[in-house]
């Protein structure tokens, strides 16, 4: 219960809804109640009156009205159930929303690091399973447990008054049925856990295999992915059967030390109403109490159960949500931003890999100057751009944006005012128009037109049959990869920032269409600060400013003149690009 406590916050928030439902639980439970005593009163009347020929229109009238009664009763506690579970149960959702809210929040609030570090998988699980396991704990299990301690209280406080006696003998096998349910019950979880750990590896392994189709059908490996997913479903039946066979005991072990009680309750209950200290309804009343604690008493192993496994999940969230971000929102006040970037012996060391990706880079970039970086896979250029949006921070050394601290200035401002395009061009699944007006909160049809058009990808769109309506699927999948990069290009055009960055997002489009967007950029370009990674120096070549990378350290600086001039790793790849261009 110790990690269950965090959960207090949001109980309190509803406390009154569920006030109201515990209201409901009493109330259902009192109806509950009164059956038994209208069945034993009809067996007593049906008794006192079985030999007086007489009495059988006015016995008949008083079956009659218990049966009424009972009815009544029945229906009134349906009702009140169904409040009682649209207030509790309600309320569970409740919590279940504000929680997942509350992790969701956290996730766009940590770092990249935090994301290499952590399967998928387990980031899905916090949200999805562990939560929806705190639910039940909220949610049925609290519900549950006032039902069960009033109905207890109410149904024991009753037989107590019929005979103290009866009661303490038909009680005997409850200890043993509760203990027993508790043991079943962890077994089931044990045994339950192991299954669902067995169908997120087969999930995992069909999500792979749908992912990587291609691949699969490609290298020819149909049977070897086949018999693998065989051998996975073969142990995630052995293991659900392994479930079956506990589950079997949970109705029968119920069944038997019910039916134990009901013959100590006859037993016994003849013995008194022999000896006058009861009636023969009694008994009957009895039978019905026995029948009503049956589930209740069962369900404490449940409810345990369901606590544990609730207990274990929010261990695992708290200690997710007590992660601290490492980017922090320093400022609160919005940052006006110009584009003067100075960095000043700034170096940083991935954690994870503990590789030194940049090492003592100083670099000025004028504001409305273009920079172009280039350098081999590896040499830091990605983490260049990373550090300017800080989705890392410095590990020694300063960023300065005109000459304010990096760290100083707002983050969502500067994260706002650039238009960032990566290498994979990462699109969402949804539709082209969805992709392209992402990067703003309001929609302009003529302005997502021009962007595509700027982006080179508009006559392609337009030849769509559902043009910007056009799912692109998963991370774009029924895109090519140019088409994926230009329409990422798109998202930036449109988003109109005041800075722009590309990281190599010209690979896969071909040499006139990447002219065409580096013209169309150049007019978008004017007078703001743009950075443009590229393995092709063509894409650089009428830029202000061009760094060459090597191994995280500037290893030549210059315009794109003066480079070519100068012996060195950016002329003899300069060499070899012309020389391959000629050849085509």
């Amino acid at each position: 219960m110790q990690h269950l406590k965090y959960l207090y916050k949001f109980l309190w928030k509803h406390k009154l809804k569920l006030l109201v439902g515990t209201f409901f639980v009493l109330i259902s439970n009192f109806f509950a109640l009164y059956p038994a005593e209208f069945v034993r009163k009809a067996f007593d009347t049906i008794l006192e009156n079985t030999h007086n020929i007489n009495h059988f229109n006015n016995t008949n009238k008083i079956i009659l009205k218990y049966t009424s009664l009972i009815l009544l009763f029945s229906v009134l506690k349906g009702v009140f159930m169904f409040f009682m579970r649209q207030t509790i149960i309600v309320v569970s959702r409740y919590i279940e929303f504000d929680l997942k809210n509350e992790i969701y929040k956290k996730y766009q609030q940590l770092n990249l690091e935090f994301y290499k570090k952590n399967k998928t998988g387990d980031l899905m699980n916090r949200i999805s399973e562990d939560v929806s396991k705190v639910r039940m704990a909220v949610g049925p299990g609290l519900m549950y447990t006032i039902n069960i301690t009033t109905l207890f209280f109410l149904v024991i406080n009753r037989m107590l008054d019929i005979n103290s006696k009866l009661t303490l003998y038909t009680l005997i096998p409850f200890p043993l049925l509760a203990i027993s349910i508790y043991y079943v019950s962890n077994k089931i979880n044990v045994r339950s856990e192991k299954a669902q750990k067995q169908l997120s590896k087969i999930t995992a392994i069909t999500q792979e295999s749908y992912s990587g189709i291609e691949i699969i059908k490609s290298f020819n490996q149909q049977k070897n992915i086949l018999k693998n997913f065989v051998n996975q479903c073969k142990k995630y039946t052995k293991k659900q059967i392994d479930l079956i066979e506990i589950e079997a005991f949970f109705f029968p072990l119920i069944i038997v030390l019910i039916g134990s009680s009901t013959l100590i309750t006859i037993y016994i209950g003849g013995l008194e109403s022999f000896k006058n200290n009861i009636s023969t309804g009694n008994i009957a009343e009895f039978i019905i109490y026995i029948n009503m604690l049956a589930w209740p008493i069962a369900s404490i192993g449940w409810i345990t159960s369901l606590l544990q496994r609730a207990s274990a999940s929010q261990e695992r969230i708290n200690k997710f949500l007590k992660i601290k971000p490492k980017i922090n929102q320093n400022k609160t006040k919005k940052t006006l931003i110009k584009g003067n970037i100075k960095f000043k012996d700034v170096s940083l060391i991935y954690n994870d890999t503990n590789i030194k990706a940049l090492n003592c880079i100083n670099l000025e970039i004028q504001e409305g100057k273009t920079l172009g970086v280039f350098g081999k896979t590896g040499s830091g250029k990605t983490t260049l751009l990373d550090l300017i949006t800080r989705l890392y921070d410095t590990n020694s050394g300063k960023i300065f944006i005109d000459n304010i601290d990096i760290k100083k200035i707002n983050l969502s401002s500067l994260r706002s005012y650039i238009g960032y395009v990566p290498q994979d061009g990462y699109l969402f699944s949804g539709t082209i128009k969805d992709n392209i007006i992402f990067s703003s909160d309001n929609y302009n049809y003529n302005k997502m037109v021009a962007a595509a058009k700027y982006a080179e990808i508009l006559d392609e769109i337009n030849s769509f049959k559902d043009g910007f309506n056009t799912i692109v699927g998963e991370r774009g999948v029924q895109l090519s990869g140019g088409q994926k990069q230009r329409l990422s290009i798109a998202r930036v055009f449109y988003k109109n920032p005041l800075m722009y960055i590309f990281d190599d997002c010209l690979s896969a489009i071909d040499k006139q269409k990447s002219k065409n967007i580096l013209i169309n950029l150049n007019k978008k370009m004017k007078s703001k600060t743009s950075i443009i990674v590229s393995h092709k120096i063509s894409s650089l070549e009428k830029l202000d400013d061009i760094i060459v990378l090597k191994k995280g350290e500037i290893i030549q600086k210059g315009s794109h003149t003066d480079l070519i001039k100068t012996e060195g790793y950016y002329k003899e790849v300069f060499i070899k690009q012309s020389s391959n261009l000629e050849n085509i």
